[in-house]
């Protein structure tokens, strides 16, 4: 199968597994706020296929399958991220059809969604700055693997995990549920275990990162870490 045409079914699977995940643990269809999310995640999907088809095809194939060289530990990451992101999304379900998070004000509720919906942008940003952004951690020996100062990497060394755990701990807020935040802790720890071995492998194993690593100095948090 084409690697393209494998990734576009691989992220309508996603899709498809978020949304059961949200209205079946809600057990109804007319949640506004189910439906904020998905829309806005597959209008995050669509501007992202819009953008990066046509001028990084490469990078699409290469994020459809998990190559040679890719990190043992980043597997088990993988994993773990499979189940801590749905959680979110089923915990905030089941909150919602049980109701044992009061209300939250509609206000903070849009606010959350703005967050989540900047989360997303600077993850598509980085993705469109890094030509040699994997879904897993290797080096990529095959595509000539370089150090890509770009775009946020210009002012943190992983933009796109902190946009990530930006989006994951809005989540909870905009889908009006405390106890969301559960899963949403763990995965943002997870992709703050991830960014700490993933920075380390690029300093052993990529020429020139150590370098860039001085100019930027900070991994998720500019001024903290």
């Amino acid at each position: 199968m084409n690697p393209i045409v494998r990734r576009l079914i691989q992220i309508g699977f996603l899709v498809l597994i978020q949304a059961v995940a949200l209205f079946g643990a809600a057990w109804r269809l007319d949640w506004v706020e189910g439906w904020a999310y998905i829309g806005l995640y597959l209008a995050f999907i669509a501007l992202n296929a819009v953008w990066m088809l046509p001028r990084h095809a490469e990078l699409v194939a290469e994020r459809a399958e998990i190559k040679e060289g890719a990190k043992s530990w980043d597997k088990v990451i993988g994993l773990l991220n499979g189940v801590f992101g749905p959680a979110i999304l089923l915990m905030a379900g089941f909150d919602e059809h049980w109701g044992w998070t009061p209300r939250f004000a509609a206000a903070l509720q849009v606010v959350a969604f703005i967050v989540m919906a900047l989360g997303y942008i600077l993850f598509a940003w980085a993705m469109a700055s890094n030509k040699f952004f994997s879904s897993v951690v290797r080096i990529q020996q095959d595509r000539g693997h370089t150090v890509q100062a770009g775009g946020p990497y210009r002012f943190v060394r992983h933009p796109a995990y902190i946009g990530t755990i930006v989006a994951g701990l809005a989540i909870p807020v905009m889908l009006g549920s405390l106890w969301a935040f559960i899963p949403a802790a763990l995965l943002a720890i997870l992709y703050v275990v991830r960014t700490a071995l993933e920075d380390r492998t690029l300093h052993a194993e990529l020429a020139g990162y150590a370098e860039y690593a001085r100019q930027v100095r900070y991994r998720l948090l500019p001024g903290v870490w």
